[in-house]
């Protein structure tokens, strides 16, 4: 249906404009009878729908509609899947256009800085390429069913402590390769309806009143073409809010926020043009939803069934002594709460009304010989002894036992952060009891966000489930018993403790800043850089059969930045199962000495019968091998030889082959007194000049042939410390060392400077 917005703007009152850029409640937006702008409502996610029907509130206390919950974030990420995650936004949209729902709050890409983060649950990966593909994905799954998204939280919202008023403090380089890359790509590829900012302060500026963040990078910089909402209560001062691009304010201020948006265009600090071009562009994304309305079924059966599908791949395989598959046969012992109730999502605003979920319990019951003890409960971690003995017995009289553990939900939420990465230290206790009795034990986790595990060695299989939907239960049974085979890797690195993170010493901060002094080296880009033993590298995950990769060719040898580079290899199932394989394909630069040693840049998941080889093609751009440069405020490729490998996990490489890439792009050379001969020596517009300047130098300061050198000054003065010197040495040195006056000193400088 043709609109003409800019019409229907003209004829809303200073009034109804102001109120369009704040919700009528909770969940709702203004509606204008008279010029026939409807009421829509939005709901959180992203996993599922929270639809509150009378009471609102943010953080779940309010009891919403049934719904289905799929699996989170934390899970999803790692089954490495485009199209599963696409399949996934799909079947939300559609469970929005049954209840209504205009706008679904999510997905949430916020970078994994720490372990300890309490809504690393909602977030993705450690890796902002995974993180930004998973996004688009399921961006362009909801969205293909007319409803929109929320892409959230903009940006370096990476803890809960101090969330609403702490400065995240990070350098533009690192906010843009780690922190914005996330957010980049699914603006630019999936072009989201709403994009949420977050409360938190970047470098001093609260981001809801950032004009750099939300109109100079997000508008102009990425095409961002939809509206900007606040977090719930997230908006410091409204109208310089308005002034910088956030358009709507969530939930309702109560008319007080609309009254100064009014009074400062009647003052003149605000200009009216500003709050037209907020209210069409809210306008267009609630017409954009009433247009395409249509009238869905809402199957929950069916989008329960896809939840276990999902969570089956999704799963990640970390040890498997040949205990896995087990055989239905053998009596298991199950043991732990969470065979029986399982945790499968976060606290706080996600937090879905399950209409069922499902037991591995009561799955596992119906074809294989089990029994039961719950071994620990939640409510507080304290060891329940009659709980312990009770398992321990069960477990001596089985054949295998296999232990439920995780985090219950007073040990990760929205709104505070994890004071440490252990279990609860009654199931820690719990398995190393069993193990005293059981040798072949198994553990599955239930965990929004990495655990130590002291006790992974002794175990035979351990099966990271994360928080995997309200159908965790029938997935794991699946898994652990062969009828469906693993294929998930890991979105995050699992350290071997929590003071192994790159962030320990600077999270959260002192409530008034956080300093992300790590840069660009969080997560595996850190731990690969020091070579430091992890528990579980990122990328890593085991299957039931086995996989060679073999005959990788690049189309290119040489490239210029502005080139493709399509890239090919072979996978060969060389199992007896069928299973899916992720390929993963890292890129090194050659500037080893301030990048890190390889960054995710493609990845493909393939599905292989027994014996089957396939090709899997990828292909890379500029973006693959760019860095930021903070001189040019761009993106910039150093001219160099890249290695472009492909592994298993980042520390598993399989293959590898070199590119030299050309970069068309030349850095500035602010040429002075303090400039190095290094430097001057590595730009390819003064190397010549210079080499012939030194040489004429030499010529002239060295006079008489020098004498022959005595051993002793041969030893002390060698030519590797004669080089490094004269690499680090700033051209001022040449009055010092070469006896070069002032004034010949500044007319080599001024001839380098035409040069460089």
């Amino acid at each position: 249906m043709g609109r003409d917005i800019k019409a229907i703007i003209k004829e809303m009152t200073l009034e109804e404009k102001a109120g369009m850029c704040s919700g009528k409640d909770f969940w709702r937006l203004k509606s204008v009878e008279r010029l026939g702008i409807p009421e829509v409502m939005v709901s959180d996610g992203p996993h599922g729908l929270r639809k509150q029907a009378e009471t609102g509130d943010h953080l779940g206390i309010n009891d919403s509609i049934e719904a289905v919950c799929f699996p989170t974030a934390c899970a999803t990420a790692c089954s490495f899947d485009r199209e599963l995650l696409k399949e996934m936004g799909t079947a939300i949209g559609n469970e929005c256009q049954a209840e209504n729902l205009s706008v679904i709050l999510g997905p949430a890409v916020n970078i994994k800085r720490s372990p300890l983060c309490g809504r690393n649950f909602e977030y993705f990966s450690e890796d902002p390429y995974l993180a930004g593909q998973m996004a688009s994905a399921h961006i362009q799954g909801v969205q293909s069913q007319g409803v929109g998204t929320s892409l959230k939280h903009f940006a370096a919202n990476n803890q809960e402590y101090r969330r609403m008023t702490c400065s995240s403090e990070v350098s533009k380089q690192a906010l843009r390769e780690i922190y914005l890359a996330a957010f980049e790509t699914p603006v630019k590829e999936a072009q989201p309806k709403t994009v949420m900012c977050s409360y938190n302060k970047i470098n001093g500026t609260f981001a809801s009143e950032d004009p750099w963040l939300l109109t100079e990078v997000l508008r102009k910089e990425w095409g961002f073409e939809g509206y900007v909402v606040s977090d719930w209560g997230a908006v410091n001062d409204r109208v310089e809010g308005l002034k910088a691009g956030l358009e709507l304010e969530m939930p309702s201020s109560g008319g007080t926020n609309d009254k100064k948006i009014v009074e400062a265009v009647k003052n003149g600090t605000l200009s009216e043009d500003v709050l037209d071009r907020a209210v069409e562009r809210i306008l267009q994304v609630i017409f954009d939803f009433v247009d395409h309305r249509k009238n869905a079924v809402w199957d929950r059966e069916k989008d329960h069934s896809l939840a276990q599908k999902i969570e089956e791949e999704s799963a990640v395989l970390l040890k498997n002594e040949g205990i896995l598959p087990l055989c239905p046969e053998k009596k298991t012992a199950f043991i732990g709460l969470f065979a029986k109730k399982p945790r499968y999502q976060g606290g706080g605003s996600s937090h879905i009304h399950s209409y069922k979920v499902a037991s591995a319990l009561e799955e596992a019951r119906k074809f294989a010989d089990v029994v039961y003890a719950q071994g620990y409960d939640v409510k507080e971690d304290k060891r329940e002894d009659a709980l312990v003995k009770e398992a321990v017995e069960a477990a001596r009289g089985s054949d295998y036992a296999v232990i439920f553990a995780g985090l219950p939900d007073s040990f990760e939420s929205e709104g505070y952060d994890r004071s440490h990465m252990r279990l609860p230290d009654c199931q820690n206790a719990l398995i190393e009891e069993v193990l005293n009795v059981q040798p072949n034990t198994v553990v599955v986790l239930h965990n929004g966000s990495p655990v130590e595990m002291p006790w992974a060695d002794r175990v035979k299989g351990i099966l990271e489930m994360y928080l995997g939907g309200q159908a965790v239960g029938a997935a794991a049974v699946n898994l652990l018993y062969g009828h469906s085979n693993p294929c998930g890797k890991l979105a995050e690195t699992i350290p071997f403790h929590l003071e192994d993170n790159p962030s320990h010493l600077n999270f959260p901060g002192d409530g008034k800043t956080v300093h992300y002094q790590e840069g660009i080296y969080v997560g595996y880009r850190y731990y690969d850089k020091k070579n430091m033993p992890v528990r579980y590298p990122f990328g890593y995950g085991l299957s039931y059969t086995t996989f060679a990769y073999k005959n990788l060719r690049l189309d290119r040898e040489t490239m210029k930045d502005t080139d493709t580079l399509t890239v090919t290899l072979t996978v060969e199932n060389t199992g007896d199962r069928p299973g899916k394989e992720i390929v993963e394909l890292y890129v090194s630069s050659p500037n080893q000495s301030v990048r890190p040693v390889r960054e995710l840049k493609h990845f493909a998941k393939v599905f292989l019968q027994p014996g089957q080889e396939k090709d899997v093609t990828m292909t890379l751009d500029k973006r693959s091998f760019a860095q930021y440069s903070e001189e040019l405020h761009d993106w910039y490729v150093p001219t160099g030889v890249y290695q472009i490998q492909i592994g298993r996990s980042s520390r598993d490489l399989v293959l590898e082959a070199p590119v030299t890439v050309e970069s068309t792009a030349v850095l500035a050379m602010e040429i002075d007194a303090n400039t190095t001969v290094g430097d001057l020596m590595r730009n390819p517009k003064t190397s010549s000049f210079l080499q012939t300047q030194l040489k004429q130098i030499q010529e002239t300061l060295g006079g008489e042939e020098k004498k022959e050198e005595s051993d002793a000054a041969k030893e002390a003065v060698t030519d590797e410390m004669n080089q490094a010197m004269m690499d680090s040495m700033p051209l001022r040195a040449f009055r010092s060392f070469n006896g070069m006056t002032n004034e010949a000193l500044e007319e080599l400088m001024e001839a380098l400077r035409k040069l460089g």
